[in-house]
């Protein structure tokens, strides 16, 4: 029997710290960092990074609807991320670190565009929900050191976690 797998794409500043959130789950199949939103084709880090290409830095996620839903996804997505900051996301500043929720068919978008508005009206946050929810287009993987970055490079990785600022905020806002 075939399995089904769906796509969902999420951006939320660097994507080395957007995998470990989503990988440990049944019915999630992989998580690749990679690129898009821009207007080059073939982006290379440097590009993104510096802002010119037009890519936001985003995980892409292959799952199985059936065990894990697209709800919980965006249950996960949402407190990894500061919805009020639209100027990157913590220590990773500019464009290509935004929040965005990447939608690939329009029952994502509805329950994306649900999902807002339901954080909006919590009243959670004082300042204006400001993560995009936008189109899906051409997914660009990262280069290889840049997957499963949190496994391959731990020590680099949780020292640049905890300068962040992201799971101070995290622990303030959302636990």
């Amino acid at each position: 029997m075939e399995q089904i797998t769906n796509k969902a794409t999420f951006a939320g500043g660097c994507f080395w710290c957007m995998v470990k959130p989503f990988v440990e789950y049944d019915g999630i199949h992989k998580v690749t960092s990679g690129y898009m939103g821009g207007h080059i084709e073939n982006p290379t880090y440097e590009d993104v990074k510096a802002g010119q290409s037009g890519h936001l830095e985003v995980v892409q996620i292959e799952f199985d609807p059936a065990l894990f839903s697209y709800e919980k996804l965006l249950e996960i997505y949402w407190p990894q991320v500061d919805p009020t900051d639209d100027g990157g996301q913590f220590q990773d500043r500019g464009e290509s670190y935004k929040a965005a929720i990447f939608y690939h068919d329009s029952l994502q978008q509805q329950l994306a565009e649900a999902s807002k508005q339901a954080l909006v009206e919590s009243g959670r946050f004082k300042k204006p929900i400001v993560t995009e929810i936008r189109e899906a287009s051409i997914f660009y993987p990262a280069e290889d050191y840049h997957q499963d970055y949190y496994k391959k490079s731990a020590k680099h990785y949780k020292e640049d976690r905890a300068k962040s600022g992201r799971d101070e905020f995290i622990n303030t806002n959302w636990k």
